[in-house]
């Protein structure tokens, strides 16, 4: 069993497996995350770990592209 998924963005309720799979789908910034959701940012919090998980799967995604 893996780990739990902790959350990224606590006033919404959003779940780091949620952040990945909103990226997967194509959000490209923390606003389509939100989108993808069907919420807002409420205090932003959130924002730089979403910004942070989207570069991540660029330069992972770059990387595997070599």
């Amino acid at each position: 069993m893996g780990r739990p998924s902790l959350y990224v963005c606590n006033c919404n309720g959003i779940r780091e497996r949620e952040v990945r799979a909103a990226i997967d789908a194509g959000a490209r910034r923390p606003i389509d995350v939100f989108r993808a959701k069907g919420c807002q940012a409420q205090c932003a919090k959130c924002v730089c770990e979403m910004r942070q998980m989207i570069q991540e799967r660029r330069e992972a995604l770059a990387y595997a592209a070599e």
